[in-house]
């Protein structure tokens, strides 16, 4: 079995590529699977990680990576939630299962928990679900952290998911536009390029913005939804949180994922945005493994395909990290594990 470390923090090169040797591993007990993992993605919690930038402190040398899938090769004598041959994927927060998170579920793949950048995994049953048959390995691996981030931001709130024909804003690119899509939403999307642009309408956003063009985007957004968007979901943090609650609509809501970036430690809001503005603000950190799994029902009903920039062979991993470091991808970047 090979493997993934992160053995030096602040380098690429830090993460080594272990060969365990030896037979195939057993399950971590009576409740235990082990997963064959197929593919494995990357998200900007990885980055975060290796840089030590992250709010939870990661373990040395553990197997990075949140996100991946693959299929149950072994169980425990006591599983009941999995057999041999189902596809399945790891939950962001394991032992999140549903409601409110609390502070004892914080553990997380690839940080305080072995996590899927390796041959195989070993999870407990509780901690994996079923991925949608007909995605590829390389979309499965994708969702554990966007989707459901997404999802959560979309229909996690008090009042529940925004109604058909209320409007959605997103920042940039990702998997929202198309989850919003699903609910019969409105969806304008911000970005930065042409190129992007008709990429984000190919998803299903219904008008793009250029922030570079148009920096004051959040009147634009106010124009173009007659008032304001209904739900913002807010991936910016301190950089967009200004535009984002002018954007708004009077009572509309903002998902907010990020709090700080390379640049500014802290949200700020100016007085003459908020002061016009009854929004409210929810914090939302990924989600639960029951939102997941509703999720997946929604994505495998309406067979949705997660965006995909590239694939590389779990060979080339140092190359993944990189790529998506410097090359500001569209889409995800996934490693391929196996065949």
């Amino acid at each position: 079995m090979r493997a993934y470390h992160l053995e030096t923090f602040g380098t690429i090169e830090g993460i080594a590529l272990r060969d365990h040797g030896g037979p195939r591993p057993v399950p971590a007990g009576p409740t235990g699977i082990v997963v064959r993992v197929r593919a494995a993605s990357l998200n900007k919690r990885d980055l975060l990680i290796l840089r030590e930038r992250y709010p939870l402190p990661a373990v040395p040398g553990v197997v990075p990576l949140s996100d991946g899938a693959g299929e149950v090769v072994a169980v425990g004598e006591a599983v009941t939630r999995f057999a041999v041959g189902d596809r399945v994927s790891c939950t962001y927060f394991p032992r999140w299962r549903d409601g409110r998170i609390t502070p004892d579920l914080v553990d997380q793949p690839g940080c305080t928990l072995d996590g899927m950048l390796a041959e195989y995994a070993l999870l407990d049953e509780e901690w994996a679900v079923r991925v949608p048959h007909h995605l590829t390995w390389e979309e499965a691996a994708t969702l554990p952290c966007a989707a459901v981030t997404a999802w959560n931001a979309l229909t996690g709130g008090e009042g529940g998911a925004p109604l058909p024909g209320q409007s959605v804003l997103t920042l940039g690119t990702g998997p929202v536009a198309p989850c919003a899509k699903l609910l019969g939403c409105r969806v304008v999307s911000t970005t930065s390029s042409e190129e992007k642009a008709d990429r984000l309408k190919a998803l299903g956003s219904d008008a793009v913005l250029d922030y570079v063009r148009t920096p004051e985007w959040g009147s634009a957004v106010r124009e173009l939804t007659d008032g304001g968007a209904d739900l913002v979901v807010e991936t910016g943090g301190p950089d967009t949180i200004e535009q984002s609650v002018r954007a708004s609509s009077l009572y509309g809501q903002i998902a907010l994922l990020i709090t700080a970036s390379a640049t500014k430690s802290g949200i700020g809001i100016s007085h003459a945005a908020y002061a016009s503005s009854l929004a409210t603000i929810r914090r939302v950190f990924v989600g639960s493994r029951t939102q997941f799994e509703s999720m997946n029902r929604a994505v495998a009903t309406h067979g949705l395909r997660p965006a995909i920039d590239r694939v590389l062979p779990f060979e080339d991993a140092h190359e993944a990290y990189r790529g998506y470091a410097e090359d500001a991808p569209f889409s995800k970047v996934v490693v391929r594990v196996g065949t």
